[in-house]
């Protein structure tokens, strides 16, 4: 009774998880990727770690990333294809020990919905090489969006302003 219960208070919000972008059907549709690498090409550009976490959908160790304590100003980009996906701007600290933040770079964000761990989650890809990033959480800053990207640091790379603004 208490499970029947608890699924009837959380079904609600499981359902809030699910993108706004609609995540293609498996059996009729197909995504195509502007980059599209063989898993050997993917092999040799990626470091190990990234390459799990990219291609294979792995998920860092919590708190192991360089990136989740990064202060400094620039753009995150994806580690396979180098698209801008995320900005300083809009990264916080969640304590989650992952790098957080309340928004991201939709041009360049495909919003897909995995069952992994048993009910569903909305799941964060390079919507240019189809690299896995992460997952999005409605338990984000309210002053804000509410929402939570929660990325692994080895699928981003990290361009400063300043290298940015030289190359302008």
């Amino acid at each position: 009774m208490k499970k029947i219960l608890l699924t009837l208070v959380l079904l609600p919000f499981l359902g809030s998880c699910q993108s706004t972008k609609k995540a293609p059907e498996k059996a009729k549709e197909k995504v195509t990727y502007t980059v599209v690498k063989t898993d050997a090409e993917w092999q040799e550009i990626l470091t190990p770690l990234s390459y799990r976490v990219l291609r294979k959908a792995a998920t860092e160790r919590a708190w192991s990333g360089p990136l989740n304590n990064n202060k400094k100003e620039g753009t995150y980009v994806c580690a396979g294809c180098q698209s801008p996906l995320y900005y300083s701007k809009d990264k916080y600290d969640s304590g989650s020990g992952w790098p957080s933040f309340d928004r991201g770079n939709d041009e360049n964000l495909e919003y897909d919905v995995d069952y992994k761990i048993g009910y569903a989650r909305t799941e964060l890809k390079c919507g240019v090489c189809g690299g896995h990033l992460g997952h999005m959480f409605n338990d984000g800053p309210r002053a804000t969006t509410g929402k939570r990207h929660c990325i692994n640091s080895a699928a981003l790379a990290f361009i400063p302003a300043e290298e940015k603004e030289k190359n302008e």
